[in-house]
């Protein structure tokens, strides 16, 4: 195959996006010692806003996963005329401003409404309250599993499940032992990222519930509280957690793993 020269356009493009991006996280690493950092998350304040983000993404990716795979799985597989209805639909939070996501659960869930004053009579307590942060977290994140796991189908070789069904294999035992481990690089990636997604959330989860803070919600008090060098501090974290993230999505993305 023969190669071809970049053109310099191309070339300056991708430098000058790249820049962009990545220039505000450089200038916080080289500026913003980690002592500061550290100082910043030993506080109680912020150590309940870092158990509370984890808690709360982790709960709020798992339902995620464990709905999304096997829509995505139907969704890559299907021909059913709601197919596309589907797709949109799940797509559609994605599209939402945050606040705007937030404001759509309170009319759903608020103490005020149909649904809401149903779980407050029974106990259930949305607003204000963790189950609010994993909702709100799951509504804005809780897409891109499903979306991820259906571009990961989609793109698998079809031969070797034609011919386990040949050899009268079912479709749940076909899913767990072909598609799923071969689509699971990929859809481990998307995983990754709506969990960086949710953990990240600050306008859902601030209309939502605004209490117990979680993490996104601590760095704003900090910057209003404090100033932008305390609110640099907490930022510090979610770099380190981007990071990481984005290199484990590299490493599953080229199956090292």
């Amino acid at each position: 195959m023969r190669d071809y020269a970049t053109p310099r356009p191309f070339v300056l493009a991708t430098i000058l996006l790249v820049g962009a991006m990545a220039g505000p996280v450089l200038v916080l690493l080289a500026t913003l010692p980690p002592s500061a950092a550290v100082a910043a998350f030993a506080l109680p304040a912020a150590r309940s806003a870092v158990q509370t983000s984890l808690l709360a993404s982790a709960l709020a990716t798992g339902i995620a996963s464990l709905l999304g795979i096997p829509a995505g799985y139907w969704l890559a597989r299907s021909h059913s005329r709601l197919r596309p209805a589907a797709l949109a639909a799940l797509a559609l939070p994605l599209a939402f401003p945050p606040v705007a996501s937030g404001i759509l659960l309170l009319q759903v869930i608020g103490t005020r409404e149909p649904l809401g004053a149903w779980l407050a009579l029974h106990g259930v307590r949305l607003v204000d309250a963790f189950g609010g942060v994993t909702l709100a977290e799951f509504f804005v994140a809780g897409s891109f599993v499903a979306l991820a796991a259906t571009a990961a189908f989609a793109s698998l070789d079809r031969l070797p499940e034609e011919a386990a069904r040949t050899l009268g294999a079912g479709e749940w035992r076909i899913f767990t032992r072909i598609a799923l481990p071969a689509a699971l690089g990929n859809v481990a990636a998307g995983i990754a990222f709506a969990w960086l997604r949710a953990l990240g959330e600050y306008g859902a989860t601030s209309v939502v519930a605004y209490h117990p803070t979680a993490l996104p919600v601590a760095v704003y008090i900090a910057l209003a509280a404090s100033g932008v060098r305390a609110a640099l501090a907490l930022c510090y974290g979610f770099v380190i957690l981007a990071i990481v993230v984005l290199g484990l999505q590299w490493v599953l993305r080229r199956h090292v793993v």
